[in-house]
């Protein structure tokens, strides 16, 4: 895929990595789907889309891009589900420890294994709210612990999991699923809390993995496994702002956009959701502020790390 123009052609002055709050990295993967299969186009075709954005967020009056948006070189190792895992991890963690609020776009859910690895090595207290129509908990799948149905499993083990919007899973998975973390759209419709009751399941520093396919069908239908009876837009919005309000977001990642040519909408639906997360990340920041990620008790909008910024090691 190309990725030499800036994020939604925004000016050079911010797109350079020097100066950039944010990093945006693109994963054209789509090595284990199952189904529906295009979530490698996804990354461009949200691109394309952002290119074709008003960049003035009405609702919190703000110019995002203007914190600085880098557009990181592609990450495009295929030769097998572990080695893109590895790759998503090293360069994942690479840009966290240049103190930059890390996002990913995909491809499919497996990307998410190795972004939270890397997420979870360097901030303590890591909790990952999985926005999905699947619970992605099997352990192994085909063959192999990095396919897209085990994109949850180590974060299940690993990290305080909460689940949200689930409507479809393997029974084996009632095995590892913690359910009072895990927020079942068909309950979630006649619970007036369960916004409340996430926010409360918090930990100190959240990452946030968004599989679009969580999203209802009828507003984005370009998805490998779409489910009916999922989360609208402004319901959306509104967990998610909250969840940047109350919460310490580190970094998130979307998946399993899956373009359809002949309908545009899933595509800008997406770039439109992602820069709307920037925007309620950043509310309140100017853009001369230098982003420190080490300021939580001052500022709450940082985490405490586990590593020294000045620290190069891998």
């Amino acid at each position: 895929m190309s990725t030499t123009k800036n994020y939604a052609g925004i000016p050079d002055e911010f797109a350079k990595l020097e100066t950039s709050k944010i990093v945006l990295i693109p994963v054209p993967y789509d090595g284990t789907s199952t189904w529906g299969k295009g979530a490698d186009k996804g990354p461009q075709a949200f691109l394309e889309a952002s290119e074709n954005m008003e960049t003035y967020d009405i609702e919190t009056d703000t110019e995002v891009f203007k914190q600085g948006i880098y557009l990181a070189p592609a990450i495009t190792q295929n030769s097998s589900p572990e080695a893109m895992v590895a790759e998503v991890h090293k360069t994942t963690k690479d840009f966290i420890k240049r103190n930059k609020f890390v996002t990913l776009f995909g491809g499919e859910h497996s990307v998410s294994i190795g972004a939270i690895r890397a997420f979870n090595e360097l901030y303590d207290n890591l909790t990952v709210i999985q926005i999905d129509a699947h619970a992605d908990l099997r352990e192994e799948y085909m063959g192999s612990k990095c396919n897209h149905a085990c994109a949850m499993y180590e974060a299940s083990q690993n990290t305080n999991l909460i689940q949200v919007g689930i409507r479809s899973m393997d029974v084996l998975e009632k095995t590892v699923m913690d359910e009072d973390k895990t927020f079942f759209a068909h309950q979630m419709v006649q619970d007036e809390y369960w916004l409340d009751n996430v926010i409360d399941l918090c930990t100190e520093n959240v990452f946030i993995t968004f599989d679009l396919d969580g999203l209802d069908p009828s507003i984005l239908p370009s998805t490998g496994t779409p489910e009916p009876g999922g989360l609208f837009w402004y319901e959306t919005m509104d967990f998610l702002k909250r969840v940047f309000a109350e919460c310490n977001v580190v970094g998130f990642d979307i998946m399993e956009l899956c373009p359809n040519p002949n309908d545009k909408s899933s595509d800008f639906l997406a770039a439109k959701l992602y820069y709307k997360m920037l925007s309620y990340k950043f509310e309140g920041e100017d853009a001369e502020e230098e982003y420190d990620n080490t300021y939580t008790a001052k500022t709450g909008k940082g985490g405490v790390n586990k590593f020294d910024l000045d620290d190069d090691e891998d």
